[in-house]
């Protein structure tokens, strides 16, 4: 639209209708020229036949002119605009499903528990065979069986050439079993360290910081079973309770003058036990030994204290002030 097409157009609204000579006249220009303003105003829409005689043209409104004009468009805009709205509903309709089926693999991927036995020492022969950096592990039990260290030893050899970290937590109880005495003198001489403790928590293992392996408890007799876990709040939590107990514990140095001082520290933790009232059998399993290696320590104890029974041992440690040291905990 130039000021000549919207001259005329003006003129042609005074007229009522569009006519050459007459706006030619007013606007001094030659009807040629207004043979281009009457194609511009025609493209438009402003300028329509008159209905009952086409060749007589009429000016409209301008909104008349523009519904003509781009109505098609808007409907078409308006048409897209409704996809856009019932793609986006159908889409949106499945964000549960995919946040579920998130979670879902997220749990898949973070945790795995396994009940195979065979699977169970595949994935850590493999764990083993991809660590890079550190292995830290916690073998609560007391000694464990020669076949067991026999494989632990070649596997903490390879481990340990390849500059892995490997760091043990066993218990006391591990120190006068001459076999795991054997294994970490060994081991220890390759770079591996040790350390002891009257009592750990379940068995860990943690494979560079990123994988923990946990024993997962069963019924007694029940088939062994493994949990994987990958989530990194959960390994990071992990982690720090191992480093919690590793402050706490003593190193494990064979042929060293410690073994008088392990002695006592366990008598102290069967005496502490006792106090809290398990009977043997459970003071025994929290200290990873035997019930016969207990029930020997709990005599020794009885006797030093002397006392013909349980009971009155208990009563004369109370009387001793022997576990003041742990009155926190009653």
């Amino acid at each position: 639209m130039d000021d000549l097409s919207a001259a005329a157009y003006g003129h042609a609204v005074e007229l009522g209708r569009f006519d050459k000579s007459d706006i030619a006249g007013r606007l001094s220009v030659d009807e040629s020229e207004l043979d281009r303003v009457e194609q511009v105003l025609l493209l438009l829409k402003l300028l329509q036949p008159m209905p009952g005689h086409p060749s007589v043209l009429v000016p409209v409104g301008p909104d008349v002119a523009a519904a003509d004009l781009v109505g098609g468009a808007e409907n078409q805009i308006r048409d897209l605009q409704q996809a856009v709205t019932d793609v986006r509903s159908k889409l949106l309709s499945l964000t549960p499903l995919y946040f579920e089926g998130r979670r879902l693999r997220n749990r898949l991927e973070a945790f795995d528990v396994i009940n195979d036995l065979s699977v169970i020492r595949s994935m850590l022969d493999s764990l083993g065979k991809n660590c890079r950096h550190e292995l830290l592990t916690v073998q609560p039990g007391g000694p464990r069986p020669a076949f067991v260290l026999s494989s632990a030893r070649d596997s903490h050899g390879r481990m340990l050439e390849r500059g892995v970290h490997i760091r043990t937590i066993y218990q006391h109880t591990a120190r006068s079993d001459l076999a795991t005495k054997s294994f970490v003198r060994d081991v220890t001489a390759l770079g591996a360290e040790f350390r002891t403790a009257d009592e750990v928590i379940d068995r860990i293992l943690i494979y560079d910081r990123e994988t923990v392996v946990l024993a997962r408890r069963t019924e007694t007799g029940g088939a062994p079973a493994a949990a994987i876990v990958r989530e990194s709040t959960l390994v990071e939590f992990v982690c720090k309770v191992f480093e919690y107990l590793w402050d706490g514990a003593t190193p494990f140095i064979p042929e060293t003058a410690k073994a008088e001082a392990i002695t006592d520290d366990l008598k102290q933790s069967v005496l502490r036990l006792m106090a809290k009232g398990y009977k043997d059998e459970m003071v025994a399993r929290r200290l990873g030994m035997s019930v016969r290696t207990c029930r020997r320590h709990i005599s020794e104890i009885t006797e030093e204290l002397e006392a013909t029974s349980r009971f009155q041992a208990g009563f004369n440690v109370a009387m001793s002030g022997i576990l003041d040291q742990f009155k926190d905990e009653f």
